[in-house]
């Protein structure tokens, strides 16, 4: 009995670790983010570990050679917070509340404006909880957030 449990956790445990992006690990999740920083749309992927820890990336869309890379810790009680260190050497300090265990929503702020963000959400569920820049709305085109006067 002993060793078909072992045996059933093992596959389940390769199989799991199988269907999972490259790095990101038996117990994480990966969800889309969507935000405006400083007056522009940026894309990116966060990866969130079962112990309220992760990495985030972003990315512009009308620049994409420019992006953003960081870390968060979270807490179901708490929220959570993060930073994010951008291609030129701007910082972003950020918040976020959970709305479920993969989804969410937050702000932060840097020395270029200010952010609101996403993620776990589609560009269209994401539009409540994003803030456009003075003189511009967000609209979803297909399936990308676009800025437009």
């Amino acid at each position: 009995m002993h060793k078909l449990f072992v045996s059933a956790f093992a596959l389940f445990a390769g199989l799991s670790a199988w269907t999972q992006p490259a790095g990101a690990g038996l117990l994480s999740g990966t969800g889309p983010v969507n935000a405006i920083l400083a007056g522009e749309v940026f894309y990116g992927e966060a990866v969130g570990r079962l112990d309220g820890s992760g990495t985030v990336w972003i990315q512009s869309r009308s620049r994409p050679a420019f992006g953003c890379t960081g870390q968060f810790t979270s807490s179901a009680q708490l929220g959570g917070i993060g930073s994010l260190r951008c291609g030129d050497g701007m910082t972003v300090a950020f918040n976020f509340k959970r709305l479920t265990l993969r989804q969410g929503y937050g702000a932060g702020s840097s020395s270029a404006g200010p952010m609101t963000f996403t993620y776990g959400l589609s560009p269209a569920e994401s539009m409540p909880y994003l803030k456009a820049p003075p003189g511009k709305s967000i609209k979803v085109a297909g399936a990308e957030l676009a800025l437009v006067d």
